[in-house]
């Protein structure tokens, strides 16, 4: 979620760009706290697996921190850290989708059980459990673009601009696999339950 003040200025963005051009290291530490879960949970939406999503965000900062080593403060300066981690994140997954395209599919493996929250009951974490593995399975089900814009909307909770900044794309185009994109989720949806979202 963006905080933004009155002028409408991303107070969290702020924050970081001033603590990455005041110490590299601590800075980093702030992005990483600021951006980490937003950066999780897309990786995890695009790729649907626990482990290849830890893997791509854990890729993700280390691409991004050795990036910064070599950035002036100006450009440093410039930098809108959310969208710029995502960039960076969505190129990661693109290249192993290329990856895996070229290599023959891994044996069928039950996916690993997400990892117990001890203040959560049991009623609760089978229901998130279920519901996350329903979603994942149905945003596998939409091509590429569609998915990774839906992705970064209602999950990474982007603004159109910045997802067009991410996905390298005219706003319209974005909103258009948005829109698409949601359209088929609810049909793919209503077929196969009786209640649509």
């Amino acid at each position: 979620m963006t905080i933004t003040d009155e002028t409408g200025v991303d107070e969290v963005a702020a924050h970081v760009v001033t603590a990455l051009t005041g110490d590299l290291d601590h800075g980093f530490t702030v992005l990483y706290d600021a951006y980490r879960g937003a950066v999780f949970s897309t990786a995890l939406r695009l790729c649907g697996r626990w482990a290849e999503a830890e893997d791509l965000s854990a890729e993700a900062f280390l691409r991004a921190y050795r990036a910064l080593t070599g950035y002036d403060t100006d450009r440093i300066g410039e930098l809108r850290p959310r969208a710029w981690l995502l960039t960076i994140l969505m190129n990661l997954w693109r290249n192993s989708l290329r990856s895996a395209a070229r290599k023959p599919p891994p044996g069928p493996l039950d996916a690993a059980p997400d990892p117990a929250d001890p203040a959560e009951g049991v009623e609760a974490a089978a229901a998130r459990h279920e519901t996350g593995r329903e979603l994942a399975g149905l945003l596998a089900g939409l091509p590429e673009a569609q998915r990774a814009a839906v992705v970064l909307r209602h999950v990474a909770d982007l603004p159109v601009a910045e997802i067009a900044t991410v996905l390298a794309m005219p706003e319209g185009t974005v909103k258009s696999h948005i829109s698409r994109g949601l359209a088929r989720l609810r049909t793919m949806h209503t077929k196969g339950a009786p209640d649509a979202f």
